[in-house]
């Protein structure tokens, strides 16, 4: 028979606590990460015949007025600019709309629509090649 000295039986009493504080721990500091709620302004041309504008052109004068972005990204034939805040994008929008000539067309983005990345997991296969 194997008598262990009370300090180790202590500590196994003490290693599921731990862990399970640990975990919750991690879940707490996660949490907002998963339900963050971004948005997101696209710009498009109405008509034929006019580009868009340069990401880092929209990205300064939104800047200039304290409009703070996540991201600015092409999209097919569109701009998406990201935000971290509603309150932001509002602004933005209000902005892009004085400083972008007729011919635009800035809009909001569904949460929906956007491209997260659990938005992309899938059970389904999919064939390559």
């Amino acid at each position: 028979m194997i008598v262990l000295p009370k300090w180790t039986t202590g500590r196994r009493r003490l290693l599921p606590w731990l862990v399970l504080g640990a975990l919750a721990l991690l879940a707490v500091v996660l949490m907002p990460a998963l339900y963050r709620q971004e948005t997101a302004l696209q710009i498009k041309t109405s008509r034929q015949g006019i580009s868009l504008p340069d990401g880092f052109y929209v990205w300064q004068r939104l800047n200039a007025q304290g409009i703070q972005i996540k991201s600015i990204t092409p999209d097919r034939d569109s701009l998406v600019i990201k935000f971290d805040s509603q309150e932001q994008s509002l602004a933005a929008q209000k902005a892009l709309q004085q400083i972008l000539p007729y011919g635009f067309e800035i809009a909001q983005m569904d949460a929906t629509s956007s491209k997260s990345w659990f938005s992309r997991i899938s059970f389904n296969p999919q064939s390559v090649g």
